[in-house]
């Protein structure tokens, strides 16, 4: 082995230390093992406003330039995304009223979560390589130069994002049933009422339990999904990446299958990564008509 290959293997990370790497956030100020409500992602939160700004704009430059004539092939897809939204909606969510919002709002979800996942696209080292030079030209060690481009594979945003639909389901709740008609629908539901008062009281917690249980395991899974099946997705693609960084950092010959690996492996999970960020964008999408669906309904 000649002295630039030992001196290239000796200042190579290990696969452990690229991994842990690629899985730290760039934060305002250092996580402890404190839980603290201070501490924000900056890059979750950086590539998440960004692509919702970008989404926004697009589907406003689509909106704008609309003619009523023969569509272009970005009108056209538009409109096919807009039509398949509010069929969904108008299937799920019978108040005509309720969907004047919540149609743009699956819209909303769909666009913003699907160019989120997309992310993983990119290729793994690119955005975290340009930041560490930008980092380094600072005046700062670039090996503390964190980096995550995809927000959906971060907790904090899937379930700020599940949160959210939360608040919204509760919204709904109090608007169509009436703060009482929800007060009622709490201790009533699923299991009734008794005109005994012993058991109507037992009956009343138990109806309250199942139903608070149920806002959080919802809550929970809607969050959870869409995170796992990203992270998931991002470990697949750093431990594909690891096989090129062995290939660049060995001497050996036989390497070079290496490399052919990490090729034809790349290739097959992007394309087949493409299907999982568009499922899991329509699944939140549907998930989430369908728990403000479920607000509507009267038990």
């Amino acid at each position: 082995m000649s002295a630039e290959a030992m001196s290239a293997e000796a200042s190579a990370p290990t696969a452990s230390e690229y991994i842990v790497h690629h899985l730290t956030h760039w934060q305002n100020k250092p996580q402890t093992e404190i839980v603290d409500f201070s501490v924000f992602n900056i890059d979750s939160l950086f590539f998440s406003i960004l692509l919702g700004v970008l989404g926004c704009f697009f589907l406003w430059k689509a909106a704008r330039t609309a003619t009523s004539g023969a569509p272009g092939r970005f009108q056209a897809a538009v409109e096919i995304l807009i039509e398949m939204v509010d069929g969904q909606a108008k299937a799920i969510v019978h108040n005509a009223k309720s969907r004047k919002l919540v149609a743009p709002l699956a819209l909303t979800v769909f666009v913003w979560i699907f160019l989120l996942n997309a992310m993983d696209l990119l290729p793994l080292d690119l955005l975290p390589t340009i930041w560490g030079w930008i980092y380094g030209a600072a005046g700062h060690d670039p090996h503390h130069a964190y980096l995550r481009v995809v927000p959906t594979a971060d907790l904090s945003v899937t379930m700020g994002l599940s949160v959210s639909v939360l608040f919204i389901c509760l919204f709904y709740n109090i608007k169509i049933k009436g703060v009482g008609g929800w007060a009622h629908e709490l201790v009533s539901a699923p299991f009734g009422t008794s005109k005994n008062p012993i058991f109507a009281v037992i009956l009343g917690v138990i109806n309250i339990a199942e139903q608070l249980i149920s806002f959080v395991a919802k809550t929970v899974s809607h969050g959870m999904r869409l995170f796992g099946n990203m992270y998931a997705g991002e470990l697949v693609f750093m431990l594909i990446a690891l096989l090129g960084g062995s290939w660049a950092f060995s001497a050996e010959p036989g390497s070079l299958m290496l490399l052919l690996l990490h090729v034809v492996a790349g290739w097959a999970w992007a394309v087949f990564h493409i299907i999982i960020i568009l499922l899991q964008a329509f699944v939140f999408m549907m998930l989430t008509l369908v728990y403000i669906g479920q607000a509507h309904d009267a038990h």
